[in-house]
């Protein structure tokens, strides 16, 4: 198996052509990937006969999907009404992926909410272990769900967070976003010796061919000094980072094979297929 390369939702160059994601399948074969992350992130309100159409769609034309469960998930509120509200929301998002055939759940960790890292991460943990058993009884144990690394400092989810979080049952797997991880480090987390580096935690973490399999985010992300993560950027804005190439030479060398969704702002499909062409350069010169 080789890397998956695709747009988080429609680009702009998709959405002047388009005005329907039934067409995304067939636009983002033709433009040369083949992943496509369904967003949710507002709520999950795509019906069934979308959702099943948008997977034949998918099918046909051979691209891999996955999904992003709504961005106000917060695995580390201690509320048990809270609770509930997650594990509805994350349920939803399993069941609009089982309708298309989507085969990961991106879900946010959640947020500190003036508790240290560590209270943060136990409720996060406990929570998590009710949202695999309430995904397992309804009947979406199939689907995997990915705890997202987050960009902003007052987050939960930086990479050890999360690979903890994965702890919880052996199928989940992480969705690493390296410009997260590089803004919530204000620039620290980026580079060769970096990209190494978070690369074999993931292995001590998981073990190789489940850390092999990850999903991933990334795009160049504006960062404050105070907060983190600030906002997306293209690729041709280059006074932040991170860089893809670290990335895409340590994946050619490793051989492994996750999905890369770009979370560029509107150039995500151009910035996709920049890194799957870096990709496929270091392939052929390893």
């Amino acid at each position: 198996m080789s890397v998956s390369f695709g747009p988080a939702g429609n680009s702009d160059s998709f959405s002047r052509a388009h005005k329907s994601s039934l067409a995304a399948p067939g636009w983002i074969r033709a433009f040369g990937l083949d992943a496509y992350e369904y967003q949710c992130g507002k709520g999950v309100n795509v019906g069934e006969e979308t959702a099943r159409k948008l997977g034949e769609n998918a099918r046909k034309e051979g691209i891999r999907l996955s999904l992003h469960a709504p961005y106000f998930i917060n695995l580390a509120n201690p509320d048990p009404e809270s609770l509930q509200k997650t594990i509805g929301y994350i349920t939803a998002a399993c069941r609009a992926a089982d309708w298309m055939g989507a085969e990961r759940v991106v879900i946010h960790s959640g947020a500190l909410m003036k508790r240290t890292r560590r209270e943060a991460l136990d409720i996060a943990l406990r929570s998590l272990e009710e949202v695999v058993k309430a995904c397992d009884a309804a009947g979406y144990g199939h689907i995997t769900l990915c705890p997202e690394t987050m960009g902003k400092i007052n987050q939960l989810g930086d990479l050890d967070e999360v690979l903890e979080l994965c702890q919880v049952d052996e199928r989940l797997l992480p969705t690493v976003d390296f410009g997260h991880l590089y803004a919530r480090s204000l620039g620290e987390e980026q580079g060769e010796e970096a990209t190494e580096r978070m690369l074999d935690k993931l292995e001590r973490a998981l073990g190789e061919e489940r850390a092999s399999r990850f999903h991933s985010h990334f795009s160049r992300i504006q960062f404050t000094p105070n907060g983190g993560e600030k906002m997306h950027l293209t690729f041709e804005q280059d006074e932040f980072g991170p860089d893809h190439l670290p990335l895409m030479r340590s994946l050619a060398r490793r051989g492994w094979s996750p999905t890369i969704i770009c979370e560029s702002a509107g150039t995500q499909a151009e910035d996709a297929l920049t890194m799957k062409r870096a990709y496929e350069h270091f392939l052929g010169t390893d």
